[in-house]
């Protein structure tokens, strides 16, 4: 097809929140995996924008710039530097990467917003609020501290308790407190407006079921999009009371401004016009002629889902609207999770500093991108790819070919006939290419890496079995074939693997003489007669001591975490109970895990009938490893305290199957798997009918737990 009538690539990254530093997560998640996505496009000769930029108002920012003391423009300014800095290191090949605090944004903004009024898609209505004498002003959200009402931590937040992880809202909280004066704030009632999302729903609904399909959005992403169809969307607050922010152009709102989830994703018009200008327009007014692609992590998802394309519907233009969603899920360090109070994991100022290449951060964060579930990032695992894959595999095959031209061949690359055993390999190669430009076309970049370094394999095996170091007196013709053979291998891997590895693929190009070439290279022979530069090693092996410097260095208090917060403890709810085939003690229940159905098989069949147990809302270890008891497979383990011979299993007869359970007071942060030995850490008691584990007493958000056993008995 001529390329001008192929449409254009537009690729956003979802904005990075200006108040913070990325780290791993946030960069695989969203900037890199989107960089690699537009490095391949433009590799296919595609017509590419690629765009991102820092997400800087809104109620975080203001509470940031109190915290450190300064203005939210100045934070703003400062933090865009360093996320700037952080991703120039990384190589992410943005075309710009702006601020949604420009004047061109607020006018874009204000603009949209008009045309939504004008279309009657914009409501108003009176709320009640927190306010605070002394700051002389309405608390957004994040301002207002309290008691949960769920767990009774102290120190919940207005929006949500990062203790027990319930959403709220800050009229919920029990003996509420102004965040910056400590102060009891009153209840005032003040005006917003809403975008009506439920009249949008229908024309939302319909076109994402259409969408969804042609662009081949992400599991994920239709899950999530499709539960808020669900439930029903309702209409959502666009004005806050707050000074930082895009001012409201509409008669008695002088005072306020646009909500961040409004105005961020407009951002990306914003920024785009502040790139090209009135060109601008060939990309967002031109949906006949543009294909969108926007990357994120999942808890971006209904922003870009829904939000977005009903702001877009709403004020009924000619907009460009997203053609592909790619949402990742969570990744996590070393069995925690990132925290930059704590020190723990790397971020991008961390990666900077830290001694790892750039390229070696890039290639492993693609390698387990968490395209389908949670990753972990593991410096051994780390260590281990870089070792096996990046030394011994595609740097081995890259360093042996130009070293050994180098020495044997003065570095000259002859124009040999290939012979039947080489045709066989190019023509397999050649085959395997074309099923690495389908998994980038689908942007399934995780198997496509894995695709690459499977050619490179079949180089290595190639150049090991033809031995040319052998034959090269006997028969010169023959290491001549398999020399120019394994040129033109590595030629086409530093054009497939430009994306993710840039620096060191410019490396190569550099080392053999040749020019940078595109995917409309591959496959051809093009390496005839040709010298090749001096052979440089790309890859290092890490150090013991390094690897150990590097885990120390980024522990943080992970190593403190307690054995309690490592449990991933739901209730669940037993749907049928089976006497077990082998043996007479044991039970085998099918229980209700929410999201989920399990098989675990417990010793309760001397305490129980299986009618007393079925419909029981009991507590199960979740991330307990499976294991096989007497030839059936139990996945968890359900939890029971005994005494005198009684035994008891614990229950939360008011929640509901998936939810979570939580000792006041503690975090929790379960490990992906955990064995018995852990559990066995684990100390919990019974007292006056309730659980306790170091006196903090384990609640779901609906209820305590429970156990009618006397008290002092011992939870296994």
């Amino acid at each position: 097809m001529p390329k001008s009538k192929e449409k254009k690539i537009l690729i956003t990254s979802a904005l990075p929140y200006v108040n913070n530093v990325p780290h791993l997560g946030n960069i695989v998640g969203s900037v890199l995996s989107a960089d690699v996505f537009a490095r391949a496009m433009r590799l296919a000769k595609k017509d590419v924008l690629y765009i991102c930029g820092t997400d800087e108002h809104g109620t975080a920012t203001e509470a940031k710039a109190i915290e450190e003391n300064t203005t939210p423009q100045k934070l703003c300014d400062k933090y865009f530097k360093i996320h700037e800095n952080v991703y120039k290191w990384f190589n992410i090949s943005f075309d710009h990467f702006g601020r949604t605090s420009k004047k061109n944004h607020h006018k874009i903004t204000q603009d949209i917003f008009l045309k939504i009024v004008k279309n009657g898609f914009i409501t108003e209505e009176e709320i009640e609020q927190v306010y605070c004498r002394q700051c002389d002003k309405f608390l957004a959200d994040r301002f207002v501290e309290g008691k949960c009402p769920y767990c009774e931590n102290l120190n919940a937040k207005g929006d949500q308790c990062d203790n027990c992880g319930k959403l709220l809202t800050p009229l919920e909280l029990e003996s509420p407190r102004c965040s910056i004066h400590g102060t009891r704030p009153e209840i005032r009632k003040s005006k917003h407006l809403f975008l009506e999302l439920e009249k949008l729903q229908p024309s939302l609904e319909k076109w994402a079921a259409k969408q969804s399909k042609t662009g081949r959005w992400t599991e994920n992403t239709i899950k999530i999009t499709n539960a808020w169809f669900k439930e029903g969307l309702k209409k959502r607050a666009i004005t806050r009371d707050l000074k930082w922010g895009i001012s409201v152009p509409y008669k008695g709102y002088e005072n306020k401004v646009f909500y961040v989830w409004f105005d961020a994703p407009i951002g990306y018009i914003s920024i785009t016009e502040d790139k090209l200008k009135d060109d601008y327009k060939k990309w967002w007014y031109a949906p006949e002629n543009v294909e969108l692609y926007q990357f994120m992590g999942k808890d971006n998802i209904p922003f870009h889902s829904i939000i977005f394309p009903g702001t877009e519907i709403a004020a009924k233009d000619k907009f460009t609207f997203v053609h592909h969603i790619n949402a990742t899920e969570y990744l996590n360090y070393e069995g925690g999770k990132f925290s930059k109070s704590k020190g723990t994991g790397v971020f991008g100022d961390d990666a900077i500093n830290s001694g790892v290449p750039s390229d070696v951060y890039r290639y492993y964060l693609m390698a387990i991108r968490p395209e389908t579930s949670d990753a972990e990032f593991n410096w051994d695992k780390l260590r281990e790819r870089l070792h096996n894959e990046l030394v011994g595999n595609f740097g081995n095959l890259v360093n042996r070919f130009i070293a050994y031209s180098n020495r044997a061949f003065n570095s000259e690359i002859e124009n040999a006939e290939l012979d039947t055993d080489s045709k066989r390999l190019w023509e397999k190669i050649i085959k395997e290419e074309k099923e690495v430009l389908i998994l980038y076309e689908g942007v399934q970049l995780r198997e496509a890496l894995k695709k690459i370094m499977e050619i490179s394999s079949l180089g290595n095996e190639y150049f090991q079995k033809r031995e040319p170091w052998k034959n090269i007196t006997e028969n010169k013709k023959h290491a001549q074939i398999t020399m120019r053979l394994i040129a033109n291998i590595v030629k086409d891997l530093a054009i497939l693997m430009a994306p993710y590895l840039p620096e060191s693929c410019g490396k190569i190009v550099s080392q053999m003489k040749i020019k940078k070439g595109d995917f409309s290279e591959l496959g051809k022979l093009s390496i005839k007669k040709h010298k090749l530069g001096k052979a440089e090693i790309l890859f290092n092996k890490m150090e013991d001591k390094f690897l150990a410097q590097l885990k120390k260095k980024f522990a943080g208090k992970i190593s403190e975490k307690d054995p309690f917060e490592k449990l991933d403890l739901v209730v669940g709810k037993i749907i049928s109970v089976e006497k077990h085939p082998n043996a007479d003690k044991l039970f085998v229940e099918k229980i209700d895990l929410g999201k989920e159905q399990r098989i675990i098989v417990s010793g309760l069949a001397k305490h129980y009938k299986p009618e007393e147990l079925k419909g029981k809302n009991v507590i199960i270890i979740a991330n307990l490893k499976s294991a096989e008891l007497r030839g059936v497979k139990s996945s968890g383990m359900l939890l029971a305290a005994e005494k005198n011979g009684e035994l008891k299993v614990l229950e939360a007869p008011n929640s509901k199957p998936g939810d979570n359970v939580f000792a006041e007071g503690m975090t929790s942060s379960p490990e992906k798997e955990i064995n018995i030995g852990l559990f066995s850490q684990v100390k919990l008691s019974v007292k006056q009918g309730r659980i306790f584990y170091k006196n903090n007493k384990l609640k779901t958000s609906h209820s305590d737990v429970v156990c009618n056993v006397a008290d002092g008995a011992e939870v296994k």
